[in-house]
């Protein structure tokens, strides 16, 4: 495991919100990292359908996109989210572990662009899509 990888597992697990959540990483290498999320009744945001919150699922690719970023090799430091957008599709289906898949596809000296995929038990039509700018910090 390279120290960037440690370093962004580890701002992880370090998260308040990721850790309430109980975002677990799954993968983190080289400008991509795979967090999920189990479902949890205590994230939902609608209590007929027991569709997760949409702020549960911001957080989650927010936080997957930052480590994206942290793990690409070119980035020396930390990051912070400049900006994000996030295209809500379709619902999380009730039960169903949600996973965000991030790529840091492109660094400059002072910023960073991801984009992101959120997805349920059906990988093949995701819940919803980001793009966003980071920051990048130090020299590089």
């Amino acid at each position: 495991m390279s120290d960037k990888t440690r370093m962004a597992r580890q701002f992880i697990q370090a998260l308040p919100h990721a850790v309430a959540l109980g975002m677990e990483v799954e993968d983190i290498e080289r400008g991509t990292a795979v967090v999920s999320m189990a479902y949890d009744e205590r994230f939902i945001g609608d209590p007929v359908t027991k569709v997760i919150h949409g702020g549960a699922v911001s957080a989650l690719m927010d936080t997957t996109c930052g480590a994206a970023v942290m793990s690409h090799p070119t980035n020396p430091a930390g990051t912070a989210t400049m900006d994000l957008r996030i295209e809500y599709l379709r619902a999380a289906r009730p039960g169903q572990r949600i996973r965000t898949t991030a790529t840091c596809y492109h660094v400059t000296r002072s910023v960073a662009f991801v984009r992101a995929t959120a997805t349920d038990d059906d990988a093949d039509n995701p819940v919803a899509t980001a793009t966003g700018t980071f920051t990048v910090e130090g020299k590089r």
